[in-house]
């Protein structure tokens, strides 16, 4: 049965090309080489939300890194073990990053993560963003400014540093959500 050329692709079909598109597959061959690798619907997928102990539902998470930063993989590896799914996108433009999800330059660390509609700035502990999603406030995301020694990712060396974690808002007005 042939499709009619006006016609919308099958699902399965109009996920890979989606997929193909989102990972920058610059030709049809090098997308369907990737999709023999890693399965056709796999591409398309995004990840489910996960819950927490206390059956809290968590969206999953993109994380932006610079390639070659340590203290972001062990950010990461942080999040997870708190349950958080992860998708890590590693680029060497973080500033059009902050800029696109609206982190003011004062709090910017060297992360930048997206979860459900918050924007997570540097090294904030998982706990917290959690607790982020479960209050739902009127923000824009949660950050901490820096890289705090002792915060998650930072925990090498001692003596390690006392620091807040600031919840923002779409005009940059900062609040402190937490103390660490």
């Amino acid at each position: 049965m042939s499709q009619h050329a006006d016609s919308p692709l099958p699902p399965t079909r109009r996920a890979f090309f989606l997929a193909a598109a989102q990972l920058g597959l610059a030709s049809f061959a090098t997308a369907t080489a990737a999709a023999t690798v890693i399965g056709t619907r796999s591409l398309g997928a995004q990840p489910a939300a996960t819950r927490t102990a206390a059956g809290v539902a968590l969206p999953p998470m993109t994380v932006y890194k610079d390639p070659n930063c340590g203290c972001c993989a062990e950010w990461v590896s942080h999040v997870r073990k708190a349950g958080f799914v992860v998708t890590v996108r590693d680029t060497a433009d973080m500033s059009s990053v902050k800029a696109s999800f609206g982190v003011p330059s004062a709090l910017e660390s060297c992360h930048t993560a997206r979860v459900g509609a918050y924007a997570i700035e540097g090294h904030v502990p998982a706990d917290l963003i959690q607790k982020l999603i479960r209050e739902k406030p009127v923000a824009r995301g949660l950050a901490v400014p820096g890289m705090p020694q002792g915060s998650p990712g930072m925990e090498q060396g001692a003596p390690k540093d006392a620091y807040e974690v600031l919840l923002f808002d779409k005009a940059g007005k900062t609040r402190v959500f937490a103390s660490r």
